[in-house]
């Protein structure tokens, strides 16, 4: 259990993906470039076995951006995307619905 003070240090932002790559070796990762309104970063994901490339291209996500960097397959990854898996062992992206600019914070 964390408190709801703990909780609210958490920033959960509005990103859409806006460049995604692949991880020359890597058969589940990829790099997404990712735009939070104000700036862009990097994240690696594992995701190849659930999306491709067009598919993420484009798509508004739900990330926590204030997480510390950690080097992924050699990539500085800035943020980590939300995800939901289900019974089958298959991810879902946490997404937005309508009109939300990259960067807005997830209240």
């Amino acid at each position: 259990m964390v408190s709801f003070q703990e909780f609210k240090q958490i920033e959960l932002k509005a990103a859409k993906i806006l460049l995604v790559e692949e991880v020359p070796g890597k058969d589940k990762l990829y790099k997404l470039k990712i735009d939070l309104g104000t700036e862009q970063r990097t994240i690696v994901a594992g995701l190849k076995a659930f999306y491709s490339a067009e598919q993420l291209t484009g798509k508004t996500i739900v990330v926590v951006a204030n997480l510390d960097p950690a080097t992924i397959a050699g990539i500085k990854s800035e943020a980590m995307l939300l995800a939901v898996q289900n019974a089958e062992g298959k991810y879902s992206l946490v997404t937005t619905d309508g009109e939300v600019n990259a960067g807005t914070r997830i209240e």
